[in-house]
């Protein structure tokens, strides 16, 4: 493992999705190391935007924050923030979420995730920030078999349009590490959840669900299997890497993707009574089968992270699911 140098509060961070559920959590930890932060968000209504306001407000505390409702597919508003801002490193965490919604309205993907991230290239570029960290998703290992996965597994057949933006995403940020030696790091997500998560995941909806006595959909009849990775983890294995990720050190293509999971896949049902325990209440269950753009498993061999940054996801799903839902009845006042 390196000896690991830790973020530097003197140069100046761009985080996009900064009212996003990632966005919030990786903003407020740079905000607790003395980091300058600007924050930029579309505010789309794609989930509840009180919610967003909410993970705002908390970033809105500290001095070293800056704000701007802006969106990435806006070439020239985009172009004029970074203009306007000596933005050392980049941190581009925007984009449409969700696999089922990409079946029903993919041009939302099209624009943020493809338009919108060209831009950010291409700002970083002529800008001359010196790392770019992105993210990217377990959805583009598609249904891969082959478990655990490893960034050196075929990724090249998506089975959702989110997956295929996701991928296309990395192709794009390796042209550009290749032709302008822009740093950049890919991260694929794997099921990050915690307070201030998304409603429309699965761990979020159930919890809402069981709570207002309905039936949750339970697809597959069950037989999936999840990576799930609690937020705290996620940040933990984010922030070593700003100023330590290989790439930086590269004299050839200054690229590289990593992993960010718990590498402990867990069985639907299994996730479904944890969360059933940490309520004190049983679900409804409604059985369908597999939907369309979803996968039978996913699983993160994270080796990289944690031979290069000693990386170890420490939180159970228990301990994880319990602090969502103490923070769920706490913020929407249920009981």
């Amino acid at each position: 493992m390196m000896l690991l140098k830790p973020v530097d509060n003197k140069k100046i961070y761009l985080v996009t999705g900064a009212a996003g559920f990632i966005g919030m959590h990786l903003a407020k930890s740079l905000l607790e190391l003395g980091c300058k932060v600007i924050g930029l968000d579309n505010m789309n209504n794609y989930y509840d935007v009180d919610l967003k306001h909410a993970r705002l407000n908390i970033l809105k505390k500290y001095d070293e924050f800056a704000f701007f409702v802006l969106d990435i597919a806006d070439k020239d508003s985009l172009a004029a923030l970074f203009k306007g801002n000596n933005i050392d490193i980049v941190i581009n965490l925007a984009a449409q979420a969700g696999v089922r919604y990409s079946i029903e309205n993919p041009q939302a993907y099209i624009q943020s995730n493809i338009v919108g991230f060209f831009n950010i290239l291409e700002n970083c570029r002529h800008h001359h920030v010196k790392h770019l960290i992105f993210a990217s998703s377990s959805s583009v290992y598609g249904a891969n078999k082959k478990v655990p996965f490893t960034v050196e597994d075929k990724a090249d057949t998506p089975v959702s349009l989110y997956a295929a933006t996701k991928k296309s995403n990395e192709l794009m940020a390796y042209s550009y590490s290749h032709l302008y030696k822009i740093p950049a790091t890919g991260l694929r997500f794997f099921t990050v959840y915690g307070p201030f998560g998304r409603p429309d995941m699965a761990y979020f909806s159930f919890t809402r669900a069981i709570m207002e006595n309905r039936p949750i959909r339970v697809f597959n009849n069950g037989d999936m299997f999840r990576d799930f990775t609690y937020i705290d983890d996620a940040v933990n294995g984010m922030l070593p890497l700003i100023e330590n990720s290989p790439v930086l050190a590269m004299d050839d293509v200054p690229y590289k993707i990593y992993n960010i999971g718990n590498s402990r896949p867990e069985n639907l049902m299994d996730f479904i009574g944890v969360i059933e325990n940490a309520l004190g209440m049983k679900a409804i269950k409604e059985f369908s089968p597999m939907q369309p753009g979803d996968v039978y498993q996913t699983y993160a061999d994270v080796t990289d992270l944690m031979n290069e940054i000693g990386f170890k996801p420490d939180t159970s799903v228990h301990d994880g699911i319990s602090r969502f839902v103490a923070w769920y009845k706490d913020f929407y006042h249920a009981e």
